[in-house]
């Protein structure tokens, strides 16, 4: 890490790579020999179609997209997919299936109910998120038009372990803090969406990856343009203005991810990353962490100490020393360490030794 640049742990907007901020910030003001910035070009205009077509190849590429679906960069973040999915998907039976695991699951089963009948199929509240339910646990709906589930929770800690099986309803997925953090089998998805301030680049943007058959199909009548699937795909993404910059920076972390040796070695470093924070955890007797040992996460870890005045000393002290944004979420308190693809290895090996320096320098 540069000199003059501290460790950010935060849970989004989120750290970037290095080498992407230095990328932009070599063409910020004349792109490749254009004479404008990114951020001036006209998006119907030669030199962006370039730069949009080849991230949205790149992405097929890196994230091994089938044909059968189709890639969308979307305005809005992921909070507007918990608004577009019902409108675009629950009018087949005009009911769904949401499984609760944290903050954003529950808010997106709560912007459904505006459209259909919701069934919960399953829940982690009775233990404030704290754990994945088991696949024996999941109590599906005979007729739901698609089944809905957060693979990371970045709130609570947690992450699925697997790939729930759904019988051939539409699996929708908000993967908006572990995307690009290993391979998956895109396939076996009705649809993915992702905010992209956590493991793709700055806010302003979400992808959508979605099978070309659901778009369209049950599209309820009211649904606004700009959150039609059909409309998107027909349009290319470019209905109206993009949000271009982003777009060209999600290219960059594309480009990036690839030269690390793709989504593979993505999932290498996460659990290198991982190992050395949880190691601590395990073995301390001041920090504990706050999700299950079954289900944690290896992009947000959660923890705490036996006391709020002792959390707010680590924290204080953890930026001092070079380790900003770890205070955890309101609804679990004490710190979160969020260790997306852009947090180096070194990153989250030095917060694991100021852990233990901190735990050996505060025993009682």
């Amino acid at each position: 890490m540069s000199a003059d640049r501290i460790f950010n742990f935060s849970a989004g907007p989120s750290i970037l790579p290095l080498p992407v901020l230095c990328e932009a910030a070599a063409e910020m003001s004349n792109y490749k020999g254009s004479g404008m910035s990114v951020m001036e070009m006209s998006h119907r205009g030669k030199a962006y179609a370039a730069i949009f077509d080849e991230t949205k190849a790149d992405l097929k590429r890196v994230m091994n997209v089938p044909d059968t679906h189709e890639i969308l960069f979307v305005q809005g973040g992921a909070t507007l997919q918990f608004s577009a999915v019902p409108l675009n998907l629950i009018g087949k039976t005009g009911k769904a299936d949401y499984a609760l695991t944290g903050n954003f699951s529950t808010l997106a089963m709560k912007e459904a109910k505006r459209y259909g009948e919701i069934n919960i199929a399953c829940s982690s509240e009775d233990k404030n998120h704290t754990y994945i339910p088991q696949e024996a646990d999941i109590n599906p709906s005979q007729d739901a038009s698609y089944f809905h589930y957060c693979a990371n929770n970045t709130v609570y800690g947690t992450e699925w372990k697997y790939i729930p099986k759904t019988a051939g309803v539409p699996l929708v997925c908000d993967m908006s803090s572990n995307i690009m953090s290993e391979p998956i089998d895109i396939s076996k998805f009705g649809l993915i969406y992702a905010g992209a301030q956590k493991n793709m680049g700055p806010a302003g943007a979400a992808v959508v990856i979605i099978d070309k058959q659901l778009a369209g199909a049950y599209e309820h009548p009211l649904t606004p343009k700009l959150m039609s699937y059909k409309t998107m795909i027909d349009t290319d993404s470019m209905y109206n203005t993009p949000p271009c910059y982003t777009i060209y920076i999600i290219g960059l972390v594309l480009k990036w991810v690839e030269k690390q040796g793709g989504v593979e070695a993505m999932a290498k470093l996460k659990a290198e990353r991982a190992k050395y924070i949880y190691d601590v955890l395990d073995d301390s007797k001041m920090f504990a962490g706050c999700a299950d040992k079954s289900a944690r996460s290896g992009m947000n870890v959660t923890f705490k100490t036996a006391s709020e005045e002792l959390d707010a000393k680590f924290i204080k002290e953890a930026k001092a020393a070079g380790f900003d944004t770890l205070k955890g979420h309101r609804a679990v308190g004490g710190m979160r360490a969020s260790i997306y693809n852009a947090m180096p290895v070194e990153g989250a090996m030095e917060l694991a030794a100021f852990m233990r320096r901190f735990e050996a320098e505060n025993r009682a």
